[in-house]
């Protein structure tokens, strides 16, 4: 299955029955769905089947939708007359008139511009035949936005997959030298005490050598934390081998791995060690940022 990326842009245009419907679609990171759909007065009443519409093609983003729509219909817009309010205007005209021992020298033209004697009024529509329209656009849209976040999706899978290759890299080499350590730290303090006992011609306590040894290799052991590290490389490239609406999963993964890291940088008793645990945790950062992307 394919992966996708929370961040895309997609444009559907259909021209039907003299009206042009224009729908855009961007999208930026966010746990859950999250649509703002801005469309004309018009259009209102299907905003909830726009969003079911939106519903099959995503599952996570701070999604913004602009709909635009161009009416060429030449009974697009109506004039209405409002003759019962003209007829109101007129009557307080004349109480007016009347009360001042003034003519009512109301003129028809100025009647017509007072307040709603003449309002535009939208032609009333087939709500099927619009909806028809725009569900049109709206689709192809969102096929357009998905495609985008599926094409920026496999390069994210590609590089995720490249920086867990690195990180399984960082893990055997910590796991390989882990042992060597111990190996060294023993010799060292090996020669430490034959230096301190020499002069007193004493021979050296091999058991206790044996015990600070095993303190110390006890302190420093991260092999749990390299059989957790490997296991968690693989289940993100499995994931990501998987594909589909797996972001969720990899994030949790990825917040795994940066625990287990930070245990084992803790642990570092060598600088050749510590510096394989900084990169480790530097492209565990990398890859925590990555998988925020996808969706």
């Amino acid at each position: 299955m394919t992966i996708k990326s929370m961040t895309g842009f997609g444009r559907g245009e259909v021209t039907e029955n003299n009206r042009k419907y224009t729908v855009e679609i961007k999208a930026v990171n966010h746990r859950y769905l999250e649509a703002s759909i801005k469309l004309p007065k018009k259009l209102t009443a299907f905003e909830a089947d726009i969003r079911n519409v939106m519903k099959e093609y995503m599952e996570r983003g701070k999604v913004d939708v602009f709909i635009s729509l161009e009416d060429y219909n030449e009974a697009a817009e109506t004039v209405k007359y409002n003759s019962a309010l003209a007829h109101e205007y007129m009557k307080y005209m004349q109480e007016m008139a009347d009360d001042f021992g003034l003519p009512n020298d109301t003129r028809l033209s100025v009647l017509a511009r007072f307040p709603d004697v003449f309002t535009m009024e939208d032609v009333e529509t087939d709500e099927d035949e619009l909806w028809m329209s725009l569900e049109k656009a709206v689709r192809l849209a969102c096929e357009k936005f998905v495609s985008a976040r599926e094409k920026e999706g496999e390069n994210l899978r590609n590089d995720l997959l490249s920086k867990l290759s690195d990180m399984a890299g960082y893990v055997e080499f910590i796991e390989s030298h882990s042992p060597e350590i111990v190996t060294e730290y023993r010799k060292k303090l090996e020669d430490k005490l034959r230096d301190m006992l020499a002069t007193l011609d004493v021979k050296a306590d091999e058991a206790r050598i044996v015990t600070e040894v095993t303190i110390y290799a006890d302190k420093i052991c991260v092999d749990e934390e390299i059989v957790r590290l490997k296991s968690h490389v693989k289940a993100m490239q499995d994931a990501l081998r998987e594909g589909g609406a797996c972001g969720r999963k990899l994030d949790f993964i990825a917040q795994e791995m940066n625990r287990e890291a930070n245990t084992t940088l803790s642990k570092s008793g060598d600088l050749a060690l510590t510096d394989k645990a900084i990169e480790l945790k530097t492209v565990i950062e990398k890859i925590r940022e990555q998988v925020q992307n996808i969706e």
